[in-house]
């Protein structure tokens, strides 16, 4: 970026004591806080906390890193993204500390914890602040240094952290390796694509910050004055260009390893291509690597990047020109799916040189007439490409990759031409471009370029990346040849298939012009794509298994042959429980490591067929393990499990009985839900006619939406779907993990009444959920664990309306005291607050007792207004006391108390006595009803 004032440039090129003199500047806010960090028996990092304040008083916070042997080391500065903190690189941080390197992080000004206003790296203040930290890591003495005050650093980030790593390198020559990943180059170029503004990003950068005014004023002003007008303007581009590393360009002379995203509708590949190029002629080394995701999705590669960034540092801070730093080029391919868990297979293909993004051009005719198409007013509605923001694995522009397409064009806004069938697979890597004539009734033209690729029928088109070129077309109204370049793309486009240019008038990311138009647009020539031939795929690799296997299978031979003596059977079935589904006897799992911590101790309860059981507990209540040990996954250090008599081992026979639903299913998104269905069913080896297929699907009430593809379900569908793969073979025992998460209240009413139908036929189903209210409605039985332990089990209508759990309505609130006094009463187990009351746990037995007398409750007089008794007149006077019987229940009627309702056993007799000797303001006493103070009473409030 260039710097407006000379303060800052002066600085930097003055002599060692001016920076001597800076260093003064930062001064630790406090002492620093150390702590070490260990992984798996790894050698401990050491951790440094410290908040330095820079030169105009913005306080930055910090932390440093170091591990391994003593002496002196490289240092390394690790950079965070745009909206992020330290803390997003710790994990690298510690990784390259344990590699022998001395990491400092910290969080830009206006994140994490650090002060200031957001400049988007603005030199005189996110730039500097970096001088300031490397001087502080030249007095560290951990860390080697070139000279004095000049410490042997390097920098890496990503997105915003990549950028301060290429603009440092520009304007501190202290500076001596970086590794910048899916950042840009020229910011003006990024957010004003040739001059149309790129809306959607450019809101999204800036609330993510927290809104306009967190940024440098004249920031705010900027973006406010381009997103009401929708036109950047030239002061705007120079703000951004001030701030971009394309400013500094013939400064940056340090080796540089360039990783950017293919896909990425923000900061595209000709943004590390620029930069490339421009520090490669200032005779730098520079290699680049174009890795499978981005700001839009898919996969990061972070652990090869990690790796390779670490090589990358050793060869260059290190010296050590023995590290494999990799090739000059490098790029990620998508090789289609894999068929176990739907996630695309990647593979490396690489050159030994970058070949650019013009590379081996090669002339593809397109047919199509003069074509005329309209702007609408307001530019709506848009077409859509990108949707900005969406990211993480199941972004729009990985599904583009593995030939599913998601775009939309309005038909009468846009042109399209169209190539005749490919006749051999054609690979393209890097920008195609094309001539065009345009014309437009209005002074300028905004066009959006985008290539698809088209299916040999014509109907399923895939855009590449989900990538568009935006052009804004100057003068057009008398008509103007423009060059249009398009998105760089890597990508193949198999033997018989087509490319379709389109040109259309409007993109959801980007501002068009409001006022409506008509374009008219023609070719000038052929569509020129690159090839790039010298970049090569590597060979797959022979899976692991292929070596692995042979000697685990002798390993294994040999095991038996000295073990097998010693092997114990499994036990026997049992013939009494031929008919149970589930049995569980003394079950215990201690926790990994650990003699006597339990995840489980001594668990047991039995589930008959036909029964809907409702697995309930707080967090840490041991559901999930049982679970676990259930199916098989785990092994109990104590007690038995049975299924229909026969006792759980890993692989047992009897748990192809067993159908489960265990935190959702992976479905593969191109299939439709019946051929996602019949994948699974052929996985598990078992004949065709045992799925029950349409048994399961009629239970699951999926209708019609079977023959859709996966990727267009809802939620809910993609639910019950799941549920239906469980339910494939109509097992006896059916297990359900959370199967109503993600649903709304139709979708959640829906999943109800699925497994009421399934349990209806005489199976069984076991479902362990927090909706309480719905476990109420759906299950026939409660188990509820809390600690590991039971705490009750039986049909849902005698825990909910227990006679050992009364709900004790107030008239006033008590103090807490008050309450652990109801709680120590004799015979009551434990007393927790509800919106209702107090909800009492009376000791087993308690309320079993017979009562054949009158209760006389004697009441302190005055105690009218607490609603214990009537202030009648002839009431007792001061220091007496009234009795009021309470005759035996003999009904669900209350005792003789006017206003005072009291209704259960004879128990409840004997708790109002105490609760009223105790001055408890009771307004009623009875049964609770609800299911969730039923299970609160239970835990004691644990949950």
């Amino acid at each position: 970026m260039r710097q407006s004032g000379p303060a800052l440039r002066g600085l930097l090129k003055g002599p060692r004591r001016l920076m001597a003199a800076a260093a003064a500047v930062v001064v630790l806010a406090g002492a620093g806080t150390w702590s070490a960090v260990a992984s798996d028996g790894a050698p401990p990092v050491h951790r440094s906390d410290r908040v330095m304040t820079m030169a105009d008083g913005t306080r930055i916070d910090t932390s440093y890193f170091t591990g391994g042997s003593a002496g002196r080391r490289p240092a390394v500065l690790l950079g965070h993204g745009f909206g992020g903190s330290k803390d997003d690189v710790r994990q690298q941080a510690e990784d390259l500390a344990r590699d022998g390197y001395a990491v400092l992080t910290w969080s830009a000004r206006g994140f994490g914890h650090s002060t200031g206003k957001v400049g988007l790296n603005d030199p005189k203040h996110e730039v500097a602040d970096v001088s300031r930290l490397i001087d502080w890591l030249a007095e560290q003495p951990q860390v080697r240094l070139d000279k004095p005050g000049d410490p042997r650093v390097g920098m890496a980030g990503g997105s915003y952290g990549g950028a301060i790593s290429l603009l440092a390198a520009g304007y501190d020559h202290r500076v001596d390796a970086i590794a910048p990943a899916i950042t840009y180059w020229n910011l003006a170029d990024a957010l004003f694509p040739n001059g149309v503004f790129k809306k959607l990003w450019a809101g999204i950068f800036f609330n993510t910050a927290g809104g306009c005014a967190k940024f440098e004023p004249d920031l705010c002003r900027m973006y406010d004055r381009v997103a009401e007008s929708g036109t950047p303007d030239a002061a705007a581009r120079k703000l951004l260009e001030e701030r971009s590393p394309s400013a500094v360009a013939d400064r940056i002379k340090v080796p540089t390893l360039l990783v950017q995203g293919q896909t990425d509708s923000l900061f595209t590949l000709a943004q590390s291509d620029a930069a490339a190029k421009a520090i490669r002629v200032n005779g730098s080394p520079v290699d680049v690597d174009w890795i499978a995701g981005g700001h839009d999705g898919g996969d990061l590669e972070s652990g090869r990047v990690q790796g390779r960034v670490a090589s990358w540092f050793d060869r260059y801070l290190k010296g050590d020109t023995s590290a494999d730093t990799g090739p000059a080029f490098r790029i990620t391919r998508t090789g289609g799916v894999d068929s176990t868990d739907g996630a695309a297979q990647l593979r490396g293909a690489s050159a030994d040189s970058y070949p650019g993004l013009r590379d081996h051009q090669r002339a593809i005719a397109l047919t199509g007439r003069e074509q005329r198409f309209a702007n609408p007013a307001g530019a709506s509605p848009p077409g859509v490409s990108a949707l900005p923001g969406l990211g993480g694995s199941g972004g729009l522009a990985q599904l583009s990759a593995l030939g599913v397409g998601v775009s939309l064009d309005f038909p009468g806004q846009y042109a399209k031409f169209d190539s005749a069938p490919v006749t051999g697979d054609l690979r393209i890597t890097g920008s195609p471009t094309v001539t065009a004539h345009v014309t437009s009734t209005s002074a300028d033209a905004v066009l959006f370029g985008k290539v698809y690729d088209v299916g040999p029928d014509g109907t399923q088109q895939v855009l590449p990346s989900q990538l568009v070129a935006p052009l804004r077309v100057t003068g057009a109204k008398s008509g103007k040849d423009v060059t249009i370049t398009l998105p760089a793309i890597d990508h193949e486009v198999q033997k018989g298939h087509r490319l379709r240019l389109v040109l259309a008038s409007t993109d959801l990311g980007y501002a068009s012009p409001a006022a409506p138009a008509t374009y008219t647009v023609s070719l000038k020539g052929d569509l020129s794509v690159p090839t790039a031939p010298a970049v090569t795929t590597a060979a797959a690799p022979l899976p692991a298994w292929v070596w692995w296997l042979p000697l685990a299978g002798a390993a294994g031979a040999l095991a038996l042959l000295f073990t097998g003596r010693r092997r114990t059977t499994a036990p026997a079935p049992d013939p009494a429980l031929a008919d149970v589904p589930l049995q569980i006897t003394d079950l215990s799992k201690r926790y990994a490591k650990s003699a006597d911590r339990y995840a489980v101790r001594e668990l047991s309860f039995r589930v008959e067929k036909g029964q809907v059981l409702g697995l309930l507990g707080p967090n840490g209540a041991g559901k999930t393990t049982t679970l676990r040990m259930l199916m098989g996954l785990i092994k109990p250090d104590g007690g038995e499990i049975r299924v229909f008599g026969h006792a759980i081992r890993p692989g047992a026979p009897v748990l192809s009985r067993v159908g489960a639903f265990v935190e959702g299913a992976g479905f593969l998104p191109h299939l439709s839900g019946r051929e996602n269905l019949e994948l699974y069913w052929r996985a598990t080896g078992r004949p065709p006619e045992d799925a029950h297929l349409d048994e399961a699907l009629e239970i699951a009430g999926l209708g019609d939406a079977l023959a859709r593809a996966v990727r267009t379900y809802s939620q809910g569908m993609r639910q019950r779907l799941a549920i239906a793969q469980a339910m494939l073979g109509l097992p006896d025992l059916l297990i359900l993990d959370e199967p109503t998460n993600g649903l709304d209240p139709p979708q959640i009413r829906e999943m109800r009444e699925v497994m009421i139908r399934y349990a209806a036929a005489g199976r069984t189903v076991i479902v362990s959920s927090h909706l309480l209210a719905e476990v109420e409605q759906s299950c026939t039985h409660l188990v509820v664990m809390d600690r590991g332990r039971l705490v009750q089990a039986g049909p849902v209508g005698e825990i909910v309306g227990s006679g050992d759990t009364l709900l004790v309505g107030l008239a006033a609130d008590i103090a807490d005291p008050l309450v652990e006094k109801v709680a120590a009463l004799p015979g009551v187990e434990s007393a927790v607050r509800t919106d209702g009351g107090l909800l009492v746990r009376l000791a087993p037995g308690e309320d079993s007792r017979p009562e054949t007398e009158p209760v006389v409750v004697p009441v302190a007089a005055g105690r009218a207004d607490r609603g214990t008794a009537s202030d009648d007149a002839g009431a007792p006077g001061a220091g007496e006391a009234e009795q009021i019987t309470v005759p035996p229940p003999a009904s669900e009627t209350g005792g003789g108390v006017p206003g005072l309702s009291v209704t259960g056993s004879a128990a409840a007799a004997r708790l109002l006595v105490e609760l009223v000797r105790l001055e408890v303001p009771v307004a009623s006493l009875g049964p609770h009803r609800r299911l969730e103070d039923a299970f609160l009473t239970l835990i004691g409030g644990s949950a």
